[in-house]
């Protein structure tokens, strides 16, 4: 006769969070400034304006949006002002940097509605393993926001998990 298989790590009380869950859906999309210099190093404003101008902002509706120049050139504040007042009526979410900058405001604003105290005393698993990819910041937020509230946190997956953290 075989004996029942028991899942212990269902009755180990361990709540696992997967960080690839709070990953912000929706396309992502990168404006970079360097096919605006003029002889690759310097952004005059009349052709920056007339390139403004002559664009479709509104193709950026819902979409996540990262301004930046990935050339090693000076650029003018007000230049990432003005897209950001085209982008402003149609881009879902707008920073400045590139799309790794993005992503980790993304996770920022998805880690701020998690509520610490719904964690209280709990035995925490972040999981490791995603199909997506998820900002090391990230990890490094939810440790933050859970270990004053969590009995235990661990990294992993609950079969094998590396100690983070034991409330005493």
């Amino acid at each position: 006769m075989a004996e029942e298989i028991i899942n212990r790590v269902n009755q180990s009380g361990l709540t696992q969070i997967d960080l690839e869950d709070l990953r912000v859906p929706g396309d992502r999309v990168f404006i970079d400034i360097k096919e605006q210099l003029f002889q690759g190093i310097a952004l005059r404003e009349k052709d920056f304006r007339e390139f403004i101008a002559g664009q479709d902002w509104s193709s950026y509706t819902g979409k996540h949006v990262a301004v930046g120049c990935s050339e090693d050139a000076i650029i003018p504040t007000w230049a990432y002002m003005l897209l950001g007042v085209q982008l402003t009526p149609f881009a879902k979410t707008l920073v400045f940097g590139n799309l790794a900058d993005l992503e980790k405001t993304l996770f920022e604003q998805a880690l701020a509605k998690i509520k610490p105290a719904n964690f209280q005393d709990a035995k925490i698993v972040i999981k490791g393993c995603s199909k997506e990819s998820v900002p090391t910041e990230a990890y490094l937020k939810i440790t933050q926001l859970l270990q004053p509230v969590a009995k235990s946190l661990f990294f992993g997956e609950p079969c094998s998990t590396v100690p983070l953290f034991k409330r005493k």
